[in-house]
């Protein structure tokens, strides 16, 4: 997924992240621009996936 698509979509997707994984708060999904990579560190930290994993994640949600 590209960053714009990402960007774009990102309201959507952050409510399924949070329905899926409980454990994932509104400060670990905080968007901003450019700040990408820490985003997916974040994630990746609470629910243990790879970065490729949390692509292909939010490619099927």
């Amino acid at each position: 997924m590209t960053n714009l698509e990402l960007k774009g979509k990102w309201n959507i997707l952050k409510g399924k992240l949070k329905q899926k994984y409980a454990g994932l708060t509104d400060d670990d999904l905080a968007y901003e621009e450019g700040k990408e990579e820490e985003l997916y560190g974040r994630i990746q930290t609470k629910i243990g996936k790879t970065k490729e994993e949390i692509n292909k994640l939010l490619t099927e949600l």
